[in-house]
């Protein structure tokens, strides 16, 4: 288990990670979420004993990172964003240089770096030079240099970024194979990447976790708000937007109303969220809209898959 217990991080005066704890139990792939510069990066950092928290703790297996952070390498890889590969070595040759870093009986390195060229498809590339290889080729590599040691737990940091389409899926349904026996931190910004391969889903916003669950359990546990987008006007053409918004705050039949941007002429849009199990919001929108006197020219179903949540939690 990774257990994360109030993890508190400053940059000078600037603060990047405020309290975060969560767990990720043994065999699960965590999805840690959240838009450029809301501190993933600094999380996984202090996870993999890169740099100390300010205050805070955080155990893999239950041995604290920092009071035991030789013993919790051992037992755990590390892809960074930007992979750290030599490109003037060969893959065979620069794998058999992480194998001795981390101290693998010289017996056994030939085995493993077979092993990682199996798992991560690197067979056909093992006498190359990595400069030679492509992008989804040099993830494969950072994939095995970080797997050779044969660790329990993975912490993988954006490992799609900047590669195209087809290498994407590769990279996923590797990450999935792996997750069948090693328990796995995937951070990224790439919601389809969290919803194919992430089994739990956490979301962090400016250094705060703001959302933990299965992505199942969370778009179910939204979708039993209805939301609705409308765009409405005046019947005369004399409304004003702050009289509509005025309107819609008070009605206790809306719980979140929040202003869309307008097509312009004197058309009003909002995104509205209705009361938890009251049934269809469309038909008490419409029945608001008459009875206001408005027109109401535009409404449509929202529907709450990870896309909506995340921009709905991160803006």
């Amino acid at each position: 288990m990774i257990k994360v217990d109030n993890l508190v991080k400053y940059y000078d005066t600037f603060q990047a990670l405020k309290n975060v704890s969560f767990t990720v139990n043994k065999g699960e792939i965590l999805g840690f979420l959240g838009p450029n510069g809301a501190g993933k990066t600094t999380c996984m950092k202090i996870l993999t004993g890169y740099m100390p928290p300010t205050s805070g703790s955080a155990s893999i297996n239950g041995m604290d990172i920092r009071d035991d952070s030789l013993t919790v390498r051992q037992i755990l890889g590390y892809l960074p964003e930007s992979t750290p590969l030599y490109t003037d070595m060969m893959v065979g040759e620069f794998l058999a240089y992480v194998a001795a870093i981390r101290e693998i009986p010289d017996g056994d390195v030939k085995a493993r770096i077979t092993e990682v060229a199996k798992t991560c498809d690197l067979k056909a590339f093992i006498n190359k030079s990595i400069g030679q290889l492509s992008k989804g080729q040099r993830q494969r590599v950072g994939l095995a240099q970080a797997m050779i040691h044969r660790p329990q737990y993975l912490v993988l940091d954006e490992p799609t970024s900047g590669l195209d389409p087809n290498q994407i899926i590769e990279i996923r349904e590797l990450i999935r194979e792996l997750g069948k026996d090693r328990t796995i931190i995937l951070s990224t910004h790439n919601l389809p990447e969290v919803r194919a391969t992430c089994n739990k889903m956490l979301i962090i916003h400016e250094g705060k976790i703001v959302l933990h669950g299965s992505p199942e359990e969370l778009e179910e546990q939204h979708r039993q708000a209805p939301r609705v987008i409308v765009k409405i006007a005046s019947g005369n053409g004399e409304l004003k937007k702050t009289d509509v918004r005025k309107k819609l705050d008070q009605s206790t039949a809306f719980t979140r109303v929040v202003e869309k941007d307008d097509e312009g002429n004197g058309v009003f849009s909002f995104e509205i969220e209705g009361q938890k199990g009251e049934g269809d919001l469309r038909r008490v929108m419409f029945q608001y809209v008459v009875a206001q006197n408005w027109v109401l020219l535009e409404m449509r179903q929202q529907e709450m898959n990870i896309e909506n949540i995340f921009r709905q939690l991160t803006k």
